[in-house]
């Protein structure tokens, strides 16, 4: 039964490396959801321009 027995610096490194696996899980399927919603497509250059206009009526 001894041979089971953890001391603190194990126990310690066995719940780092799980906590470790859920996060690197969990972002995996954060990824895959984010993924699944499709296609990325920039926003077009119209409303970038839009936002923008203030700036450069400042630096003119």
């Amino acid at each position: 039964m001894d041979r089971f027995k953890l001391d603190r610096s194990k126990l310690v490194a066995v719940i780092t490396g799980v906590i470790s696996l859920l996060l690197a899980v969990g972002y995996l399927v954060l990824v895959q959801i984010l993924d699944f919603r499709g296609d990325m497509v920039p926003a077009p250059l119209s409303t970038l321009i839009g936002l923008l206009s203030p700036v450069f009526e400042l630096i003119t």
